[in-house]
């Protein structure tokens, strides 16, 4: 069974894709990518996610601080609105109409991404793939005509309960846009 994303802390391994001298990840080679920055509740920048597109779905790179320690979920969202408390973001992006979780028989939806481990501190650098997402075109496009949002939650994501897996407040939110 192939999973649904994976988030792999890159531990020291992040000079294979970062620019130190800029302190970010440089701009990734695919004419389909894009920066965005993400926003906690007092529209303070607490960090980059840069999404590309692959020939199977769409790479995420972030580096985030600022958060607090824990376990978050991490989805996109279906309208790339950020209005604190980032309700206009609206629910998750799920363009398949599929159950909420990657535990539940009938899911996940399309914005269903695995949950994001904060460590003390907080920062954090991640990457994680998203199955069959995509920047260009199509039914599963983030950029459509109202774009979306990747929404950064206060709790874990339990991967079952419907309709967000339990995952709380919205804490941070970047608007995925042309």
């Amino acid at each position: 069974m192939t999973p649904r994303a994976l988030i792999l802390p890159l531990l020291g391994a992040l000079s294979l894709w970062s620019d130190p001298a800029r302190g970010e990840p440089p701009a990734p080679p695919s004419a389909n990518a894009l920066t965005v920055v993400l926003k906690d509740l007092r529209g303070r920048p607490v960090g980059k996610v840069t999404l590309t597109d692959a020939p199977n779905g769409l790479l995420l790179k972030g580096r985030l601080k600022g958060l607090p320690r824990g376990v978050h979920a991490l989805h996109f969202h279906e309208v790339g609105k950020c209005e604190p408390p980032f309700k206009t973001a609206g629910g998750h992006f799920n363009p398949t109409q599929r159950s909420h979780g990657m535990l539940d028989p009938g899911g996940a939806h399309a914005g269903d991404l695995p949950n994001l481990v904060v460590p003390k501190g907080g920062k954090v650098d991640f990457e994680a793939f998203a199955p069959n997402l995509t920047l260009a075109t199509g039914p599963t496009a983030l950029l459509d005509a109202d774009g979306t949002a990747l929404v950064l939650h206060a709790k874990a994501d339990d991967y079952h309960t419907q309709p967000s897996g339990d995952a709380g407040d919205r804490i941070a939110c970047a608007v995925i846009g042309r």
